[in-house]
């Protein structure tokens, strides 16, 4: 008989990684409300954080469940005035636990088959319609106005994907294993893990907000050969970000990002991905985007083109870049050597963009400009941000000064500096 998938976790291993979510992912403070965002799949991994906000001193843990099978049947039968709506009643939730001040915890398990019925076109039409309704939280979310952390379990979908020749108990031992260590919550105290980790990313961060490079040139041997300009007082952040109180927090876990917000009209040249993409319950592989004045131009997927497209055709800042991001090979995620088929960790394994909306926190004093003086400054909106995975291990990234210096940031897809 197949073993659960809590069963082939220890107890306290689970009470650490939920404590991890708790404490240094969303850093509950006294009195403060908690959502949990669960599958129902989940729900025991659920609960252990939900007992981990409340010893934090949360006020409420609300736990907002939903279900894939249901979702799959909405997206297969609904009427599509239905697709095309996203009730009042959702968003005003949102907006309540705003306004209370509440933190939010994601709990993600990838099954890639799920959907695969589903028409992608109607996935897009829906998520377009939910992300207009709720425009407000996503800022608040890309402003670190309120905090959130995103982690993730296994499921013995998504485990028999990443280890196609194991067997089912063994591959999701394996994926926990690698989940756990990527996450750095696979030792004896993992907060103070995350606080080393964090301090790791002080002096890169330093040395490229110091540096102010006017672009930044990415090739490789796979056909990537991409000049991404960047906004003046542009900002790199990445590790534990702050909050708009002063409480830092780390809205992913796991973390090897060091990103920034490119220029939306100084995106030129070509991007092969190297990872798939999932989006909407799609698959998106063998892909590449080319860009002009930080449009794109042109593109094209071996699988998963009209899923490509839709993401693409969201909106007009769809078609633009909103986010930047440096990650060497040598993260343990990296090291395993290892392809998830989830774009948390994928994204974590290598250099990647952002499709999409800017976050203010990417350029000085970003948070407190407006719209049009963001738009001014060069930074993207969309309603989107979804994130592709093109960095390799022959990987060369150089810094390009407005003096017209260059800079070796990064040499075979590890740090130079």
């Amino acid at each position: 008989m197949i073993k659960g998938k809590y069963e082939l976790v220890s107890e306290e291993q689970l009470k650490k990684y939920a404590e991890l979510a708790v404490r240094v992912g969303v850093n509950v403070q006294k009195n403060q409300l908690v959502i949990i965002h669960s599958d129902i799949e989940n729900v025991t991994f659920a609960r252990l954080i939900q007992t981990a906000a409340y010893n934090a001193g949360a006020s409420n843990v609300v736990m907002d469940w939903t279900d894939e099978q249901s979702t799959k049947e909405f997206y297969l039968h609904a009427a599509d005035d239905a697709i095309d709506h996203f009730p009042d009643w959702q968003a005003a939730r949102f907006k309540e636990w705003d306004d209370a001040g509440a933190a939010y915890i994601r709990i993600i398990s990838e099954n890639l088959d799920v959907f695969k019925e589903v028409s992608p076109e109607r996935m897009s039409r829906f998520q377009k319609a939910s992300r207009t309704k709720l425009k407000a939280y996503y800022a608040k979310t890309r402003s670190h106005e309120v905090r959130w952390c995103l982690l993730a379990v296994p499921s013995f979908a998504w485990a028999s994907k990443v280890f196609l020749h194991l067997s089912t108990e063994d591959a999701l031992q394996s994926l926990w294993q690698l989940i756990l260590q990527g996450a750095r919550a696979d030792g004896k105290n993992p907060i103070k893990d995350w606080e080393n980790h964090d301090r790791a990313f002080e002096s890169r961060k330093k040395i490229l907000n110091d540096s102010q490079f006017e672009a930044l040139h990415f090739t490789n041997s796979r056909g990537t050969d991409l000049l991404v300009g960047m906004p003046k007082n542009h900002l790199y952040i990445g590790g534990g970000v702050i909050d708009k109180k002063g409480i830092p927090f780390f809205p992913n876990i796991p973390t090897e990002e060091i990103f920034s917000a490119p220029h939306k009209n100084k995106v030129n040249g070509k991007l092969v991905a190297t990872k798939p993409l999932i989006y909407g319950g799609s698959v998106i592989d063998d892909f590449y985007l080319t860009f002009k004045d930080g449009r794109i131009t042109d593109y094209y997927a071996a699988t998963g083109q009209e899923a490509l497209q839709s993401l693409i055709e969201t909106d007009e800042g769809s078609n633009y870049l909103g986010e930047i991001a440096l990650v060497s090979n040598n993260s343990p995620l990296s090291q395993a050597d290892t392809l998830f088929y989830n774009t948390l960790f994928d994204e974590n394994t290598a250099c990647h963009i952002g499709i999409g909306n800017a976050s203010p926190s990417n350029l000085q004093n970003g948070s407190n400009l407006s719209e049009e003086e963001l738009k001014e400054a060069g930074l993207n909106t969309s309603l989107l941000l979804v994130n592709v995975t093109f960095g390799t291990k022959d990987m060369k990234v150089v810094g390009i000064k407005e003096d017209r210096t260059e800079v070796l940031l990064m040499k075979d897809g590890d740090f130079q500096f």
